[in-house]
């Protein structure tokens, strides 16, 4: 009876003892092969090729080239190309399903220049780590555009306002995207918003200053690129011309035409033209001459101001004057303004004797005016206080009373019945003490 009891406790101190030891992990000394093997894979052929892309002598990418039988009937494998560099994984993916054989053939492209450490890792279609096979370490550098970006100004030394003024931005980058690691583009220093898609800003348009230009770019990748643009626009100045007119003081049947004349570099096609005509608009003209062929006989007062998109104006006027035809009627003549015939308008002669008779009414009219004017009264001037009481040396008068100066520097009189009066230095005078 007691040797089942004793049989039992040994027998389940064996089982803990066993289920204390470590079981042998056969899957961790497994090898990739072996890994394979396990869902029915063999590896056939796994080649590295080296490319260089855009022929620089400089390796830019590894083509990875996988042979895969397959005993299954399906097969969904995920495989992942992995490299590293710099601290920084970036992958390669591709999905296949199959059965019995495939090749497969996976490019890693170079984005940036150095050591780059690859690996080939495979999944399932859950996920699930199957095997992984350990590259070379490749010298790569890349054939990819790395993030560039380039600011560049399309105008003259000085620009001013409304002259032609462009920045063309150029960029580029490859090897963000080609890892879905496209970036940020961040543009300041302009006075409106500026988009990706807008490759030339228009800089005609901006108002007059100092304008610092600054586009920068980094992607997923870590890599950055920058680019800044300095330069000033000035404004324009007021337009400068004057006024030519041809056919001025000439009879109405011959052409007439007022032109703007200047020596300024300045393209006055696009700036807004207002015509006047004794202040008068000349609707629909907007151009640099004007035909005044068709004014009638007259004088006239032609104006001309020219407004520059940044509503800086400038006018300028000149008289013009239009003749008669020498061939009208009576009529015609007299509906029109008179003309001077010169030197040969008949005048009136008053002769030598009426200006000294004008003369001598005007003298005896300054005469009598000069004798009815009465002797100006004194002037009356205000009074400027009381008379000082001053000696003829400047000292005060006593009047022959006994003086005394106090401790103040104030000076007393006394007067026989004992009364007091005391200097005033301001008005010079005494005052009664009470």
């Amino acid at each position: 009876m007691l040797s089942n009891p004793r049989m039992t406790a040994y027998t389940i101190t064996l089982l803990l003892m066993l289920l204390l030891v470590p079981m042998p992990q056969a899957s961790a000394d497994m090898t990739a092969e072996e890994r394979l093997a396990e869902r029915g894979l063999t590896l056939l052929a796994l080649r590295n090729d080296t490319i260089d892309t855009n022929q620089d002598s400089d390796i830019d990418a590894v083509r990875v080239v996988i042979v895969l039988n397959s005993t299954s009937a399906e097969n969904d494998l995920i495989i992942k190309l992995r490299g590293l560099h710099k601290e920084r994984d970036v992958l390669e993916t591709i999905e296949v399903s199959f059965e019995g054989q495939t090749n497969v053939s996976l490019i890693y492209d170079a984005w940036s220049a150095g050591e780059h450490d690859l690996r080939l890792d495979f999944f399932d279609d859950d996920g699930d780590s199957i095997a992984s096979y350990p590259l070379p370490t490749f010298l790569l550098k890349p054939a990819l555009q790395i993030p560039l970006v380039d600011l560049q100004l399309n105008a003259a030394s000085s620009i001013r306002t409304g002259e032609v003024c462009e920045i063309h931005r150029h960029f580029g980058d490859e090897t963000g995207p080609r890892y879905g690691e496209t970036g940020v583009r961040t543009f300041t220093g302009a006075p409106f918003s500026v988009l990706d898609s807008d490759e030339t800003l228009d800089c005609s348009s901006w108002p007059a200053g100092d304008y610092k230009l600054k586009e920068t770019y980094r992607n997923g990748l870590g890599q950055t690129a920058e680019s800044t643009l300095n330069f000033t626009i000035n404004n324009r100045p007021p337009p400068e011309f004057s006024l030519v007119a041809s056919g001025h003081q000439n009879t109405t049947e011959t052409p007439c035409k007022i032109a703007v004349k200047t020596t300024q570099n300045m393209d006055y096609d696009g700036l807004m033209k207002v015509w006047r005509i004794k202040g008068k608009v000349v609707e629909g003209a907007n151009s640099t001459s004007l035909d005044c062929s068709e004014l009638p006989a007259g004088a006239y007062l032609i104006s001309l101001e020219i407004v520059t998109e940044k509503m800086i104006s400038s006018t300028q006027g000149m008289n013009l004057i239009r003749l008669p035809q020498p061939d009208l009627s009576e009529n015609e003549s007299a509906a029109l303004p008179s003309t001077s015939l010169g030197p040969e308008t008949p005048t009136e002669s008053v002769g030598w004797f009426s200006i000294g008779a004008l003369a001598l009414i005007v003298t005896l009219l300054v005469f009598i005016l000069l004798i009815r004017n009465r002797e100006p009264e004194p002037l009356q001037l205000p009074s400027l206080g009381p008379t000082p009481q001053v000696l003829e040396d400047g000292s005060p008068d006593a009047q022959g009373l006994p003086t005394t100066l106090d401790d103040q520097g104030v000076l007393w009189r006394q007067h026989a019945d004992g009364t007091l009066d005391w200097w005033d230095d301001e008005w010079q005078i005494w005052h009664g003490w009470e």
